[in-house]
This record gives C-alpha cells, structure tokens and sequence, in this order.
C-alpha cells in the first residue's frame, strides 16, 4: 500500500527545507499548527509573523512585505485565505502583481466533520478570476513540495491548494514538476479524465475499473489550473473524442470549467465534470462525503462512459 501524506504536511516541511535555500517570510492567520507554517516558525522563527484572526489584514501585511522585494508566504484554511480575504488578495496583491504565495490548506469536502462553513470549494473559481494570479492544486506530497518552490520562482501571486486529508503518494522522488505543463499518468484511447489536486488518485483507480470493462481510458493529472494547458487538452480532445474533468470543488468555475472552455474554443467534445453540484458541503467523515457527492473511482468510471456514449 502506498504512503499517505497529507499535502498540508509537505507544505510545511518545503517551507521549512527552502527557508535554508530561498529568502523568504511566512504569515499565518493563528492557525500555524492546522497549516503546518509552525515547522517553518520552529527553524525560522524570526522570519515567521503571526497575524491573528484576521486574514485580510495579513494579506495587507503580505503586500506591504513584499511591496520591499521580500517574497511572502500567507496561509490560512482556503475558506478564510480566498474567501474572507479576496478583496485584500485582489486589490493590494494581484492589481500590483505582488511576489505574495498563497498556502491556502484544508480545501474541499476531505476537511470532514468541520462542515459546509470551513469546506471551500469556491476557491479556485475565486482566484481564477484575478488576472496573472497562477493556481497550483498538487495531488500527492512531492507534487506539494515541488510546487512551493516553483512558486518561489515565479514572478507575481501564487495561490496553491493544499489538504487536510493525508493521501497516496502517486510520484516518486525523481518527478520533475513544470508550472502549466498537465502530466499523462495513464495512456488511453477511448476517453480522457483530466483530474487535478486529491481526485488524480480516484481518477487512477477509474481507469483500473474501467480497464476491467475493455474500456481505455487515459488520465492526465493537471496541477496546475491556471494558466491551463491548452495543448494537452486539445491533445486528449482529439486522441479520445471525450474528456471526463474531475475535482474537490464545485463544477462551476474549476477544473472543469476551464476545461471546457479550451475544448469549446478549440476542438468541440463532450465535457463531463465531476464535482459538487452548485452545493455546500456537511459534516462528515471524508470517505462518507466523497460518496455523497460522487467524488469515487466508480463515479468517474460512471461518468467516463457517459461521456463516451455522448462521442458523435
């Protein structure tokens, strides 16, 4: 069986391992042991600012900080770091393209019996609206360390999607991660599930199902939602005539949206989204919960077929 890790953890210990290598501070919102920053204030502890119960404030904080050329890290749960704080991310760190990394933990229904208040699944719509803002969604814990440091080397706002739920680790330590670059993890012919953050693992175990039934199904993980690639879509439109879109986040304004509209634009295919269904979440165990919204292998492989059926 595979090692799970949460992607939260390999947030904090990369903040911790890059500190000896980058430049950089780091803001939590009094939620430091939740988002795992106290590993980076344990080993840094000058470089570490908490800022309370007040997350638009510290995204003000972020700005100012980096405004001097400083990089900053500002994490806080995703409800509170894109909900609560977008005017602050949009105005004062977006508008002036500001080096500010955005470690937003505990996304998606996987948060569990916390409930619908604290389950974000609105965030990567949120930010994708802010222009330049680039979001990252890794879907095991050296995707996550990967992608804190390629966050480190860009230029502008960053907003990455880590959570709470420990997970398979898909990737071995030879992975080399590419901002904007979708990875093919299964090759197929008869349709493609493009997944992204904790649904890349469902989407493996789909496409074993699927393979059970003769039917090949190729899986490309997408880590990073914006900016999309566009060329591996269009790819899989052409290869395999029908894209199933899978993420832990509402089907409005996500993966699958940004999905569709490259395949809308680009090379028309029938687009099926898995996700929650314009709702909020409930409290209960994670396992629970994915299977009340659909979020399992055997509905995507269910949806993966629908899609095919849809092919003219």
């Amino acid at each position: 069986m595979a090692e799970k890790i949460a992607t939260r953890d390999a947030y904090g210990n990369a903040l911790a391992e890059f500190g000896e290598k980058y430049d950089f501070v780091v803001l939590d919102a009094d939620l430091a042991a939740a988002t795992k920053t106290g590993t980076f204030k344990k080993k840094f502890p000058e470089r570490f600012f908490d800022c309370g119960i007040a997350e638009g404030n510290m995204m003000s904080v972020a700005a100012g900080l980096a405004a001097t050329g400083v990089p900053v890290f500002a994490s806080s749960f995703a409800m509170f770091a894109a909900g609560r704080a977008f005017e602050q991310i949009r105005n004062s760190i977006g508008y002036p393209h500001l080096n500010v990394k955005i470690g937003a933990t505990h996304a998606g229904v996987t948060v569990g019996e916390d409930g619908a208040t604290h389950q974000c699944l609105e965030d990567i719509a949120l930010m994708r609206t802010i222009p330049k803002m680039t979001i990252l969604n890794p879907a095991d814990a050296v995707e996550a360390r990967a992608c804190v440091e390629a966050a480190l080397n860009i230029d502008g706002p960053v907003y990455m999607r880590f959570g709470r739920l420990a997970v398979p680790v898909i990737f071995g330590d030879d992975y080399k991660f590419e901002v904007g670059r979708g990875v093919d993890l299964v090759k197929g012919n008869d349709v493609t599930i493009i997944a992204t953050g904790f649904m890349v693992g469902p989407a493996l175990d789909a496409a074993k199902l699927l393979a059970n039934e003769g039917i090949s199904a190729r899986v490309i993980n997408m880590a990073t939602i914006k900016p999309i690639d566009k060329d591996i879509i269009i790819d899989a439109a052409r290869s395999t005539g029908a894209i199933v879109a899978a993420e832990e986040h509402n089907v409005i304004g996500g993966l699958g949206s940004a999905v569709a509209e490259v395949v809308c634009e680009s090379f028309p295919v029938p687009v099926v989204r898995v996700g929650t269904q314009d709702c909020y979440g409930r409290s209960g165990t994670p396992a629970a919960l994915c299977e009340i919204y659909g979020l399992t292998p055997e509905c995507i492989a269910a949806k993966a077929k629908l899609a095919i059926s849809l092919k003219k």
